[in-house]
């Protein structure tokens, strides 16, 4: 999995607890070694962590090893990036952005 800096890993054992317990909306970004699009989207993410931290949680999900979560949400392309309010999904999107765009789509769920 491409770690994006200061972004958590969840696994199919800590999603519930991790994503469906947060007080905060999450987004998960459903990821994978072997995804190019993945590593373009790691430093978009690791920057809205840091800068979205008092109002957005981001995590990722290793797909390869987590395939009990992603076949649960449906995943099938890498990346896919599903935001969670109060433990539902509620917004998905597939495939790398650049940081404004994400932002933009997220406007409705960061406030």
């Amino acid at each position: 999995m491409i770690k994006a800096a200061g972004v958590d890993e969840v696994t199919d054992e800590t999603f519930a607890d991790a994503v469906r317990g947060s007080a905060l909306p999450v987004l998960v970004e459903f990821t994978a070694d072997w995804c190019g699009p993945c590593r373009q989207l790691a430093p978009v993410l690791s920057a809205m962590a840091a800068e979205e931290a008092d109002r957005l949680k981001i995590v990722q999900l290793d797909v390869d090893r987590n395939p009990a979560t992603t076949a649960q949400y449906g995943v099938l392309s890498m990346p896919t990036l599903m935001v969670f309010v109060d433990g539902e999904p509620v917004k998905s999107m597939v495939g790398a952005r650049p940081k404004r765009r994400l932002q933009q789509e997220l406007a409705d769920v960061i406030r």
